[in-house]
Order: C-alpha cells, then sequence, then structure tokens
C-alpha cells in the first residue's frame, strides 16, 4: 500500500491543487483506473502489465 501512495504522490497529485474534493477524487480515480490498475508493470507479472499480458496470451 505504501508503494502505491508513493506512486500516486509522484506520478500524478505532487504538483496539482484542487478546486474541490470532487476533483481530487474524480483525479484520483483516474490515475487507479487508467493507468496504475492496466498500465502499470507489476513485479508478480514477470514486469509487464496487465495489458502486456493479456496481448501476449493471446498471440
Amino acid at each position: 500500500m505504501e508503494s502505491f501512495f508513493s506512486s500516486m504522490k509522484k506520478e500524478r497529485i505532487a504538483r496539482k491543487v484542487y478546486r474541490s474534493s470532487e476533483q481530487a477524487r474524480a483525479d484520483v480515480f483516474d490515475f487507479i483506473e487508467r493507468f496504475y490498475n492496466p498500465r502499470r508493470r507489476y513485479s508478480t507479472l514477470g514486469y509487464v502489465s496487465p495489458i502486456q499480458l493479456d496481448k501476449a496470451q493471446e498471440a
């Protein structure tokens, strides 16, 4: 969990100023669903992203 929050702080929210909590919530959701989960490389998957793994298995 600490690794996730560290990544989110460095890659997404470090230099942003949000006008509302709803805007911050939407941005964090976008980070998780559109970047962190599908595109991030995971050591348990052999340092490939879930998208790359799916493409390799389809081929």
